[in-house]
């Protein structure tokens, strides 16, 4: 939940309005909203923002990466 939080906050710092799907779920019992419980939260974005939403959370992942 913590990291679909930060990448919300990262979408919405750049005008993107986003939406949480299955948090409460999947933060409760992951297995119920995907196998083996791996990427229960989801972050959602309008079909209309999604390349600039992909850009956004392939830089936010290289930095994820780099920093470790």
């Amino acid at each position: 939940l913590w990291e679909a939080e930060m990448v919300k906050s990262l979408l919405e710092d750049a005008e993107i309005f986003t939406l949480l799907r299955d948090e409460n779920t999947g933060t409760m019992a992951p297995w119920y909203t995907a196998g083996g419980g791996a990427g229960s939260v989801k972050v959602v974005v309008s079909s209309l923002d999604y390349d600039d939403a992909i850009t956004i959370v392939a830089e936010y992942e290289n930095n994820m990466r780099t920093n470790k």
